[in-house]
């Protein structure tokens, strides 16, 4: 019998280059969470070039004798690729390429690699192909002869060469398809977000930087069973489910995509309406990884994130995650939200203090109501027991007494 041959998928090896322009810029940091997307990409880092320089040139991204030192260390590395830590323009692309013999991607061709192979709905797989199509048709201009040598990033995911060999007419027309589709999921989502509405559930997005832990909270509050791994942007679809607190009161709770430094602006466009539920809830809880040393900074990314979605003015609850690590910070603090809950996602430690500060979110929204019903009137009784907390019920002789909390939109038609 034949000895059985092993073809191994040949590893993709990269080397990260970057730009650093001023001392503050954190080029460091930046650069790691560079690697950590290339890993999740499937590829494996081989080294890494920085560049000091006032500005990045416009024309190759790196100076002439960076480049020079690039190309020794692909050469020394045995690397298959660069990936360079900034969106680059189509004229530095092109140029990259030819001044270095090989593949060159960026920060955004490896995000949107990541988000092609974890897209699982309809909506997810139509947002991530829109943003895919977006970014290269942005960079067809001019670029007829190598537009072979342009299809995908790393393990060539997602719309791939195929479609970038046709023209920008034909991806324009498809970008138009995709757009239509996804205002059908939108009008979709709309209905079931009105129905919702008519329930008067309290309504919480999770948002926050990726991996800080959302869809972990998620399936300790509610049973999820959403996928949680340690990795960066392992969840991309929206799921809502259901929590219910110790007092009988429910909250309805959507895990967003994860939020992340230079996040491309083609992917905050597709993914707009899956972050619409962010806008459309009336909590939003921020969930921060407390043990990672870059917190501020992520901090300051989600509420960037948020404003440019136009998501200002809701009640903010911070619950500082991953307290059961040890390099977890105590003297955590955040100015931004109104109410902050330390705790940790994986152990359930400092979770009944969430279910705390959701109940006193529902009580400012609830008014105190006392009034005695008659028996004909029991249904109503009914509607305080499905959207309110009733205190105290006593059958008496001509009715039913009432004390109970009760939404403020209930209230009215208690009367």
């Amino acid at each position: 019998m034949g000895k059985m041959i092993e073809i191994k998928e040949q590893e993709e090896r990269v080397i990260l280059a970057a730009v650093s322009t001023s001392d503050g810029d954190d080029v460091n940091a930046s650069v790691d969470e560079l690697e950590e997307l290339v890993n999740t990409a499937g590829a494996v880092v081989a080294g890494r070039l920085i560049q000091k320089r006032e500005n990045i040139h416009p024309g190759t991204y790196l100076g002439k004798g960076k480049i020079e030192e690039l190309k020794e260390l692909i050469w020394e590395c045995q690397a298959t690729g660069v990936v360079c830590d900034d969106e680059l323009s189509p004229a530095q692309l092109k140029n990259l390429e030819e001044a270095l013999e090989t593949k060159v991607m960026d920060r955004t061709m490896v995000i949107l690699d990541i988000f092609a192979s974890r897209a699982r709905t309809r909506e997810g797989k139509i947002q991530v192909e829109l943003a895919q199509l977006r970014y290269r048709a942005a960079r067809l201009v001019g670029m007829r002869d190598s537009l072979s040598r342009l299809g995908g990033g790393i393990g060539t995911r997602g719309p791939g060469e195929k479609k970038l060999e046709t023209d920008r007419r034909l991806i324009h027309s498809r970008i138009g398809q995709l757009k239509a589709e996804l205002e059908d999921v939108k009008r979709h989502r709309d209905v079931v977000r009105s129905r919702r509405e008519q329930g008067r559930v309290l309504t919480a997005a999770l948002v926050g930087y990726t991996n800080a832990g959302k869809s972990t909270l998620l399936n300790r509050l509610t049973q999820a069973g959403v996928l949680a791994e340690d990795k960066l942007f392992a969840t991309l679809d929206t799921t809502t489910r259901t929590l219910s607190l110790p007092g009988g009161e429910t909250v309805l709770l959507t895990d967003t995509v994860g939020f992340i430094r230079k996040l491309p602006h083609h992917l905050i466009e597709a993914f707009r309406s899956t972050l619409q539920e962010a806008r459309y809830c009336d909590v939003i809880v921020h969930v921060v990884d407390c043990a990672n040393p870059q917190m501020d900074m992520q901090m300051h990314v989600v509420y960037e994130t948020l404003r440019q979605l136009g998501i200002q003015d809701k009640e903010i609850v911070t619950a500082f995650n991953k307290i059961d690590k040890e390099e977890a910070d105590s003297s955590v603090r955040d100015t931004v939200s109104d109410y902050r809950v330390k705790l940790s996602a994986k152990t359930g430690e400092g979770i009944d203090l969430l279910f705390d500060v959701f109940g006193q979110i529902l009580r400012k929204r609830r008014i105190y109501f006392e009034k005695q019903f008659s028996y004909q009137e029991a249904g109503r009784i009914e509607r305080i027991r499905k959207y309110g907390q009733i205190l105290e019920e006593r059958y008496e002789a001509d009715g039913i007494y009432v004390k109970a909390y009760v939404p403020v939109e209930v209230f009215g038609e208690l009367y």
